[in-house]
């Protein structure tokens, strides 16, 4: 078997790309806080499934411990049934986590008119991939943790009474939910605006609101975090979600670059498949604010 290709080099990209992509995404992710780390994996050979989690939905039952005079097989001698209660075995399934978009890269770089180094071109592009593909992917989170919330809350405008009234009715929900992780919300900078120039936000109170800055780093036990427009949803004005609870996740079937047939160059190209999982116990965490900017 040979290793020659007719004097075509064919060079992979693949692990440059996933470390650009990675450090890319690390730095501009819209949801950092709600993020793990993404997970991302070069060469892959799988076309559907991304991975597998060990998921339980086996109920906790609480029981009695039972003293009776034939419990536990006493009083009656038979020896059998136990004063522990009935048996509740525990066994795990494997959940497969899917594929959910696809995307890829076909540039052509001719010798002639690039007016650059190949291999430093290749690396530009790679870079400015990853950045653009960052972008569609903080639209394709902010659109599933709006799809994913377990709770909506409509915002009728955005007038003090009414943001106040929306984040004690949240505040209360994730109390009475018992979420002990730190929870951030990614609000739309109409929504983010009207909460720092609430008269209620006074150093009186301990706001550490910034006129000056047009800052506010907590309201209500909340993190706030201002999120473009284009991340959520039209109608999302808000989401709400513990921090570090979604997967996002991408893997790089091929980057590479190929001496061209059509001009005197190479062509560019990569395919990828990437997703984003959180687990359908976590999702009832996850609060939507639904409204109209005016």
């Amino acid at each position: 078997m040979t290793a020659t290709n007719q004097n075509n080099p064919v060079r992979r990209y693949e692990k440059q790309y996933a470390g650009i992509l990675g450090t890319v995404f690390g730095v501009r992710a819209a949801f950092s806080g709600a993020l793990s780390p993404i997970q991302i994996l070069d060469g892959v050979q799988e076309n559907a499934t991304a991975f597998s989690v060990k998921t339980n939905n086996t109920p906790v039952v609480v029981g009695e411990y039972k003293t009776g005079a034939n419990d536990g097989g006493f009083g009656d001698g038979t020896g059998t049934g136990s004063r522990f209660g009935a048996l509740t075995e525990i066994k795990y399934a494997n959940t497969d986590v899917p594929y959910d978009y696809n995307l890829a890269i076909h540039e052509g770089l001719d010798r002639y008119t690039v007016n650059n180094d190949l291999n430093a071109a290749i690396a530009d592009r790679l870079k400015l991939q990853s950045e653009a593909q960052t972008r569609q992917m903080n639209k394709r989170i902010g659109k599933f943790l709006s799809d994913n919330a377990g709770s909506i809350e409509a915002l009728a405008d955005f007038t003090e009474e009414k943001v106040k009234a929306l984040f004690n009715k949240v505040d209360a929900y994730y109390i009475n939910q018992e979420v002990t992780a730190p929870v951030t919300i990614y609000l739309r900078p109409e929504l983010f605006n009207a909460i720092i120039d609430m008269t209620a936000n006074t150093s009186a109170k301990g706001s550490s609101v910034s006129i000056d800055n047009n800052g506010l780093a907590r309201y209500k036990g909340f993190t706030l975090v201002e999120t473009p427009a284009q991340y959520l949803p039209d109608g999302t004005l808000a989401v709400f979600s513990p921090d570090g609870i979604v997967i996002p996740f991408v893997g790089i079937s091929t980057a590479r670059s190929i001496e061209a047939t059509a001009f005197d160059g190479v062509l560019l190209q990569a395919a990828a498949k990437g997703g984003t999982y959180v687990l359908d116990d976590n999702k009832k965490a996850i609060v939507k604010v639904t409204g109209t900017v005016v």
